[in-house]
Order: C-alpha cells, then structure tokens, then sequence
C-alpha cells in the first residue's frame, strides 16, 4: 500500500496556481532540454523513501483544504553550497484534483497513509472548469 506526503503549498491561492507554478516549471524544464517534471526542495529527507516511490503522491494543502495531489516520481538527497543536506521531491507534471479535505497549519511535511487521503475528484461527473472555491463549498456541505 502506497504512503504519501503532505504539505502547505505556501503562495498559492488556489489549484489554478499551483499547475501554473506547475507548467511554467515544466517549460522551463524542458528549454533546459530536462524532464518536465517540477521539483520541491524541503530541508528533511523522509525515511519511509521506498514506501513512498511505490505509488505515492505528495498532497497539497491550499487555504486550509487539501485539494491536489501530485505524483512523487524521485526523491534525492544533496547538500546545498552552504553545506546543508536537503532533499528534492520530484514530483509528476500533473496536478490531480482531490476532494477538499480541512487541514490545520503545519510546518514541513507529514505522511499520510493511502487510508486517510482525499479520493481524486476526476469522474464524478462535475464540470471540468467549476471554480475550486464552489467545489470547496460542496465539499463542507457534503454534496462532494
């Protein structure tokens, strides 16, 4: 069973954000004639590494809800030109949708067991471009 991360996207506002974050890393990537895939730097490495790359997904909290998910293709430890050992994620160029799921503030990253996390919203016959804040709102109802 897969086991995945999850972590406060700081300065995105909402899923349109993040995969613009997402894309314009993709293309700058693949000007660099690299992968397009987008990488996060965080300053721990996770211990669980070979749970996590059998399947799982790194889940992002945005305004209080975890409402994406993104596939952890990598994870790879380096030290920084200051000396200090970090660890980047690299992540898949897909920005999944999940159900909105409340989420409390906290620093860094934590596991998440598959048990817990939120299901991907895809197929459940809901408009592609309804705005992520009514699909929120749905959500706290318990229409989603």
């Amino acid at each position: 069973m897969a086991l995945h991360l999850i972590k406060l996207c700081v300065g995105a506002d909402s899923i349109e954000d993040l995969r613009e974050w997402v894309s314009h890393r993709a293309l700058t990537a693949i000007a660099a004639g690299l992968e397009p895939h987008s990488v996060h730097t965080t300053r721990m490495f996770p211990k669980r590494m070979e749970e996590l790359l059998d399947g799982g997904s790194l889940y992002w909290v945005i305004k209080g809800q975890v409402q994406a998910r993104q596939s952890l293709l990598d994870i790879r430890s380096f030290k920084g030109e200051d000396g200090i050992s970090r660890c980047d994620l690299v992540l898949g160029p897909e920005v999944i949708e999940t159900s909105p799921a409340p989420k409390r503030p906290f620093q860094g990253w934590r596991y998440l067991n598959a048990d817990d996390a939120p299901r991907d919203l895809g197929g459940h016959g809901l408009p592609e471009d309804m705005p992520s804040e009514l699909r929120r709102e749905l959500a706290e109802l318990g229409l989603l």
